[in-house]
């Protein structure tokens, strides 16, 4: 069983940054690495992805200009970088992994494991 940890979430300022880390415990044949997020009341939405072989990435409109997700594969470890911070940004944020490639995690808005998730409350 793999475990995905993030960190990093916390209250913030409408137009200010934020960075979030998640960390798997050990290796897998994960190939995507991801963050999804779940805001009250709303269903689970995709955010940022990022494919762990080859680097290339994928976001969300509502989040594309503002977020950067990066990894860092010698630490099993994916970022996600927010500024501009919005009051529609909050959320629990949850990474995600996954064997499949980018456009099915997407698109099934699913994923073979998930951390446990860290709260992002955007003050106006």
């Amino acid at each position: 069983q793999v475990q995905l940890v993030e960190s990093g979430g916390g209250l913030v300022q409408a137009g200010g940054s934020l960075r979030l880390s998640c960390t798997a415990s050990r290796r897998t044949f994960s190939t995507v690495m991801g963050w999804f997020r779940q805001a009250p009341g709303k269903e689970r939405e995709f955010v940022a992805a990022i494919d762990m072989n080859g680097g290339s990435t994928s976001y969300a409109d509502s989040v594309k200009g503002r977020f950067t997700i990066s990894r860092d594969n010698a630490k099993i470890t994916v970022y996600l970088q927010m500024n501009s911070l919005k009051p529609e940004d909050t959320a629990v944020y949850y990474c995600a992994a996954d064997s499949r490639t980018i456009i099915q995690v997407i698109s099934t808005n699913q994923a073979k494991y998930w951390g446990p998730g860290t709260q992002v409350p955007v003050s106006s």
